[in-house]
């Protein structure tokens, strides 16, 4: 068999990877290829391969890779040892700052944290017056009170106003019941006093007549003193003799007579809806006095 002939170039020695990785820096020059992509700085790009020289063949399919230099292997011949990177120094020990009792502030450029929002933190609970709860109880309070009291009016609407007044016209008894000087039995239930006098001031003969009780200054029930014979005011002074007539304090007119006559079954009938005044003089008219 022929004898291949060989080339008057030998195969140029194509460095390992190690030797790639391991050299220095070689300026670019004819036959020299660009660095590859993602090779780190500071290694030499790989040299292309010389025209005429014969290429290394692929590696067949199957084949076992090529086994990584061992740790701590010396440098295969011609290539260059990677430098010792030198161990980064520890960050010194920084001593916890004392912040008891400081305002801090969060960092500029960094968000602050929100707060978590809870049912017992709500701004309503912590109000330095009153809670919400309180508030709506308060406001509940107000809404049932308002609600009864308007019930209450509407309910006194249903019932009239009624004012329970003595009659005007009643009977106080027959005159032989009665003796001299002021009788008081029917003072406070209807509001006069019956009268029995020898004579009368108006009239000049013995007789009754029915005083109202009821001061002619602002309308106080005066006292009678049986010891001065007299009515006194117990408001502002009034005094009055027994006739009616005012003779101190500031009743600016004597008390009022109301019609007396005799009923038809012989009683003394009074009747105040008919009043009779000293200084218009009424008091001469036959109903004002009843003569016995």
């Amino acid at each position: 068999m022929a004898e291949e002939p060989k080339s008057g170039v030998t195969d140029s020695k194509i460095p390992d990877d190690a030797e790639v990785e391991g050299a220095g820096t070689t300026p670019t020059g004819v036959g020299a290829t660009a660095p590859r992509p993602g090779a780190p700085t500071g290694t030499t790009p790989r040299p292309a391969t010389p025209a005429g020289t014969t290429p290394r063949p692929a590696a067949p399919a199957g084949a076992a890779p090529r086994p990584a230099a061992p740790a701590g292997a010396p440098p295969a011949a011609g290539a260059h040892p990677r430098p010792a990177v030198p161990p980064r120094p520890a960050a010194p020990a920084v001593p916890p700052a004392d912040l008891a009792g400081k305002v801090t502030s969060p960092v500029v450029g960094t968000p602050a944290k929100k707060p978590a929002v809870t049912a017992a933190a709500d701004e309503d609970d912590t109000s330095p017056l009153m809670s919400r709860r309180a508030w709506i109880g308060v406001a509940w309070g107000a809404f049932t009170a308002a609600s009864v009291a308007a019930l209450a009016a509407t309910g006194r609407f249903m019932f009239p106003n009624v004012i329970n007044e003595p009659p005007a016209q009643f009977k106080v008894g027959f005159p032989a019941e009665y003796g001299m000087g002021v009788d008081e039995r029917f003072k406070e239930t209807m509001g006069v006093w019956i009268v029995r006098t020898p004579q009368d001031v108006v009239q000049n003969v013995s007789g009754f007549y029915a005083l109202i009780s009821t001061c002619t200054h602002l309308g106080c029930t005066p006292n009678y003193l049986s010891a001065e014979n007299k009515f006194k005011c117990p408001c502002h002074g009034s005094g009055f003799r027994t006739s009616g007539i005012n003779f101190e304090g500031p009743a600016p007119r004597p008390l009022e007579r109301a019609r007396i006559v005799l009923a038809d079954d012989g009683q003394i009938l009074v009747d105040k809806s008919r009043k009779f005044q000293q200084e218009l003089g009424q008091w001469a008219d036959p109903e004002a006095f009843l003569p016995a």
